[in-house]
């Protein structure tokens, strides 16, 4: 596949491979872009806003519509490209095409709702005369940096918001997983996105991520990644409005109350839905001391019904890790956290890119495991006594993207919504839950800003005064 900039389809010699991370078999190729590719992807979109800013809001709600119609005729293709260039299950990659979906739709809806409110001047002495309101108008060239493990709704997550309220966009795809965004990008074409809106340049982040990040005509960056790129990318990015969506360690506690089968459920689909390669993946569980020895029963037990292998096949629960280097970091984690003491319940072997789900008890809090975001899967349990206790080591990390609370007692829950220091705590579920129109993101070093459409849209939209002296 070629980049889009400028409206036309774009080829270079220099290429990276897009391989299947199951077997490493070559699925297609696409350019690798430098630097000049990115400054002509950036002239394109100030042109491109200039277009996108007067384009009606019934206009911005058809093309986004209308894309969301093609990606329904096309799901099981865009399934099947998630899916191939990534870790994902096929059963896991539908979902995510059902999800963006819902992205790309709710971002049409919002669209009408960009609006602003009548303002009383003559509140202050003196302005008697005076009425107004404000209006809020789109920023302009906005850089999207997204991630491999959603490649296609992370994506949506950034653009629909975006031509929702008038922007133009510069998206940089992860290398390995850009495929998905491309088509996307064609089904925004096809559906009448005026071409020059949006610009996705494939790279490697080393040659273009400094191009993308430091050039003064963005006005906004929105990026979905890893905590030391974000940090890398505040440092360098000057005078933008930043978004960022990073890293987390998510933490689960249950209760003595809690529905014990419930809990085991979601929080074993929390830890290893795909490959746990997850910023809400449950990787702490906290258990009352009255039921851990039960609840680790049965999440050890529930955790080896999981059927690990190849993504494509319908049968597979779990399938590779995005890499082999990945596989061999986590490899290398969980080795860690054993020679300092913990213990192996199920799993922690390695055959290439896939790992198997593994389960881990008595882990040291100063281990990778216990206080890093492992972003595989694996998850640790720990016994508890209180519930003072399971919030205290819950909140002892640097991360606070979500938390999940199993338990019948609404005080219990309640006391949890307060204390825990996160951005959305998911009461008798798992932290690995989201709806995309929720305001999504985290506290501490787990981002800055919310997504979620409306939110997002908020960002990407400013309030602009207008007062009449009459």
């Amino acid at each position: 596949m070629k980049m889009l900039i400028g409206g036309e389809w774009v080829d270079k010699k220099e290429k990276i491979e897009v391989c299947n991370p199951y077997n490493n078999e070559l699925i297609d190729t696409v350019p690798s872009g430098d630097k000049e590719d990115v400054k002509k992807a950036i002239e394109s979109a100030v042109e491109g806003f200039a277009i996108s800013k007067n384009l009606p809001v019934h206009k911005r709600m058809e093309i986004l519509r209308k894309t969301a119609d093609i990606l329904r005729k096309r799901h099981e293709e865009f399934a099947r490209t998630i899916a191939t260039e990534g870790s994902k299950t096929i059963k896991e990659a539908r979902l995510e095409v059902t999800r963006c979906i819902d992205t790309i739709s709710i971002s049409a809806e919002e669209a009408r709702r960009v609006v602003g409110e009548t303002l009383p001047f003559d509140t202050r002495v003196g302005s008697e005369n005076r009425v107004g309101y404000y209006y809020r108008f789109p920023i302009g060239v906005i850089v999207a940096i997204t991630p491999f493990n959603d490649p296609l709704n992370l994506v949506a997550h950034k653009i629909g918001p975006a031509i929702a309220g008038g922007n133009s966009v510069v998206l940089k795809p992860a290398t390995v997983t850009p495929l998905s965004a491309l088509k996307l990008g064609e089904a925004l074409l096809e559906a009448g996105l005026p071409p020059k809106i949006l610009n996705i340049v494939t790279g490697y982040g080393h040659k273009i991520g400094d191009a993308l990040v430091m050039d003064e005509r963005i006005r906004m960056i929105t990026f979905t990644g890893g905590t030391e790129a974000g940090l890398e990318i505040l440092k360098k990015a000057g005078l933008k409005k930043i978004s960022m969506e990073l890293g987390s360690n998510s933490p689960v506690i249950v209760m003595d109350d809690a529905d014990l089968e419930k809990a085991i459920e979601l929080t074993v689909s929390g830890a290893f839905w795909a490959v746990g390669q997850n910023c809400l993946g449950v990787q702490r569980v906290y258990i009352h001391r009255v039921i851990y020895d039960e609840f680790e029963r049965k999440f050890v037990e529930r955790t080896k019904k999981i059927k690990v292998g190849y993504q494509l096949n319908e049968d597979t629960d779990m399938g590779p890790m995005i890499t082999e280097a990945e596989a061999k970091r986590v490899e290398e984690w969980v080795k860690e956290a054993v020679n300092a003491g913990a213990e192996i319940l199920t799993g922690g072997k390695r055959k290439g890119t896939l790992f198997e789900p593994t389960v881990l008890r008595k882990v040291p809090p100063n281990v990778k495991l216990a206080c890093e975001e492992v972003f595989g899967p694996v998850v640790c349990l720990y016994p508890v006594d209180s519930l003072d206790e399971a919030i205290k080591l819950a909140n002892n990390v640097k991360f606070g993207l979500q938390a999940g609370i199993f338990t019948r007692d609404i005080n219990n829950a309640f006391k949890a919504i307060k204390e825990l220091e996160v951005g959305g705590v998911m009461v008798n579920d798992s932290s690995d839950y989201r709806i995309d129109m929720m305001p999504f993101g985290g506290v501490k070093y787990s981002g800055l800003g919310r997504e979620g459409i409306k939110f997002a849209l908020m960002e990407m939209t400013e309030p602009k005064v207008v007062c009449f002296n009459l």
